[in-house]
């Protein structure tokens, strides 16, 4: 099973400070259109296909394949710089980064193959991976059964998946399932648009409204032998893929943070009037305005540096993985997401306490930041990652060894 690529298909293969730099610039373009984008709930296609086509989609790939093959810190750098452009730019590709791991952590050299080479030649994963109506999280229905009419082994995939984002503008969806009704779980790569694969653009959020994290119905979709791969052999030795998942998720937190501290900062230069009991001509020289910008300026670069902390702590586990490593890293990338968290929601919320009335205007629209911090920030329970640290001080217990941490 190969793939030709042709030159004239590839993408740039990035290095690190061509990866940052890129990034940097599609961010400040992003930001110039992100609040009509997000009014409007205008998908952001043209946004996302520059994205892919920077090579930016492809940083991850391995060397081996001709890919980039760049660090954690690098990786999560880029997304905190798109998301502080548009969150939902930044997290639309979060699950074809997640899968680009799943693929170097379980594929087979021929899906590698396949695979590696559709991200070089500009093809973007989506996910179908929760599921509406379970028990929880973790609670998979969807099912792989085989094939009673082909006999090379082919297999038929059935369910119904919620919150996909990436699977609409997806080239590729790698679908989380059992394999048989209560077998282990495993990813089924299928075509976006392969028959029996519907996806529907009922995402309603208050928040990420254009990420398009709709549902994906499943209803008896051929799945080659070759597109099936396991996912359950991950958590069954120490691995860092649920703390990289988890990174790039404090990574768009810590985007929404910074770029609702900067439109903050620059309402209340530009458009704010002073509080007459200040004294001073310029709301940006009342002491409480700029004590509560210092405040959440030290709060942003704390979780920053988190953030920072944690990608490095992935990167030094991904040398040496032992269970300890890899559960420093986790314990690393919880503290980052109860940071980013806290510092997103504090950010976008007390930019209108700074900013004063007029910044309540619904034309200015900036109260997109905290519908965007307050949404994303669902996606795992912060409270958990604390927890999680708790156990960790009082008796040096490690994390648990899955997918949310």
């Amino acid at each position: 099973m190969t793939v030709t690529v042709t030159p004239e298909t590839r993408v740039p293969v990035l290095t690190a400070d061509e990866a940052l730099a890129t990034a940097r610039t599609l961010g400040r373009e992003l930001a110039a259109s992100a609040s009509l984008r997000d009014r409007d709930r205008v998908l952001p296609v043209a946004e996302l296909d520059a994205v892919t086509a920077s090579g930016l989609l492809a940083i991850t790939v391995p060397a081996a394949y001709g890919g980039s093959d760049l660090p954690v810190s690098v990786v999560a750098e880029v997304v905190r710089l798109l998301a502080a452009g548009d969150p939902n730019v930044a997290q639309i590709p979060h699950s074809h980064f997640a899968y680009v791991n799943a693929l170097r952590e379980q594929g087979t050299v021929e899906q590698q193959e396949l695979l590696f080479g559709e991200v070089l030649a500009g093809k973007r994963f989506g996910n179908a991976q929760s599921e509406i109506g379970t028990r929880h999280v973790r609670d998979i229905r969807t099912t792989l059964t085989p094939d009673p009419t082909d006999p090379d082994g082919a297999w038929r995939l059935n369910g119904l998946k919620g919150y996909a984002t990436g699977a609409l503008l997806a080239d590729w969806i790698p679908v989380l399932t059992h394999r048989y009704a209560d077998g282990p779980l495993h990813v089924a790569w299928v075509e976006r648009h392969a028959p029996g694969v519907t996806v529907v653009d009922d995402w309603d959020g208050m928040g990420q409204r254009t990420t398009a994290s709709g549902s994906v119905r499943l209803e008896d979709v051929a799945v080659a032998p070759g597109l099936v791969m396991p996912y359950h052999l991950t958590f069954e030795r120490p691995q860092t893929y649920g703390a990289f998942a988890q990174v790039l998720h404090a990574a768009i937190d810590a985007g929404i943070a910074r770029e609702a501290l900067r439109e903050a900062a620059a309402f209340v230069g530009t458009r704010s009037r002073p509080y007459p009991d200040a004294g001073v001509e310029r709301a940006a020289d009342d002491p409480l305005v700029v004590q509560a910008l210092g405040q959440l300026e030290l709060q942003v670069r704390a979780a920053e540096a988190l953030l920072r902390e944690a990608a490095t702590a992935i990167d030094a586990a991904n040398r040496d993985l032992t269970a300890e490593s890899a559960g420093t890293a986790s314990l690393a990338v919880a503290a980052a997401r109860a940071a980013t968290t806290d510092a997103s929601l504090a950010a976008a919320t007390r930019l209108f306490e700074v900013a004063g009335t007029r910044s309540a205007l619904g034309a200015l629209n900036l109260d997109r930041h905290w519908r965007n911090a307050r949404t994303h920030t669902l996606h795992d329970p912060a409270g958990w990652k604390v927890q999680h640290l708790g156990r960790w001080v009082v008796d040096g217990t490690l994390p648990p060894n899955h997918g949310q941490l």
